[in-house]
């Protein structure tokens, strides 16, 4: 990746704040399109910055997050000046999505990527049962639970953690599965899988107990079974301030 960054993309979320530092940015560093461009900045929240990862993850163009939102877990603080030289120094993180397979009951195959998560949640108040296999092999018969998720090392601290899942080191070439308030095992508290693993999860008694399969942002109802795998055919590449790296906030994390 270059480390010049003479042309910026400047994209905003519709915050009014986020749309005025648009306007003072690209008065002050110019602004180009998102193909032509050296590296995309993206105003606003974590959700604006898994929006922008997800429309520009195959134009290979890093992506750096200037905070305009809660939490900003994805995002660096803003500041208008010295940004070029925020950039040249700032520190990369190449990580790569998830790949969901999914089946509705009315045999539709749909596809979608996850930068966080794959989750499955119960759409009634009928608990979800769902049967896990792992490259093949059945491993749990028969979870009955809220739902449950896979997640890659970015999402970890997201809904995983929220689900009570493990903090995965954005090294860790490791996949969370996590249930959602599981009733039974009622003390199964999930696994950490290979990378390369091939997650499989067939609902059982879907008409009874329909699931939907959210890919971050992207929902699927009624599914009858849904399949899960890292693609690593698409590396999505962030920067992040120098000393703040995505690597040092996931181990802050564990100790905050």
């Amino acid at each position: 990746m270059t480390k010049t960054f003479e042309r910026i993309c400047f994209l905003a979320s519709d915050r009014p704040e986020a749309l005025e530092a648009q306007s003072s940015l690209i008065e002050k560093y110019g602004n180009c399109s998102p193909e032509g461009s050296d590296v995309i900045v993206a105003l606003g929240g974590d959700g604006f910055m898994l929006q922008t990862l997800h429309a520009h993850m195959t134009h290979s163009v890093p992506i750096y997050g200037l905070n305009f939102g809660s939490v900003g877990f994805l995002m660096n603080e803003f500041r208008t000046d010295g940004l070029r030289e925020r950039l040249a120094k700032a520190e990369a993180t190449t990580i790569h999505p998830l790949l969901m397979r999914a089946v509705t009951t009315d045999h539709r195959e749909v596809q979608a990527i996850a930068i966080n998560e794959v989750s499955l949640l119960r759409e009634t108040r009928q608990t979800a049962k769902l049967r896990i296999s792992v490259d093949g092999k059945v491993r749990m018969s028969e979870l009955i639970c809220d739902g449950l998720i896979v997640s890659t090392p970015a999402g970890s601290t997201a809904y995983n953690l929220s689900a009570h899942g493990p903090i995965i080191p954005i090294t860790g070439d490791l996949l969370a599965v996590t249930p959602i308030s599981a009733f039974r095992p009622r003390r199964w508290r999930g696994a950490l899988l290979p990378h390369r693993a091939v997650v499989r999860v067939e609902v059982i008694d879907n008409a009874f107990r329909p699931v939907s399969a959210v890919a971050d942002q992207f929902e699927v109802r009624s599914v009858s079974e849904v399949v899960v795998e890292e693609d690593r055919s698409i590396s999505i590449h962030m920067l992040f301030d120098e000393g703040h790296s995505l690597e040092e906030r996931i181990v802050a994390e564990q100790f905050s």
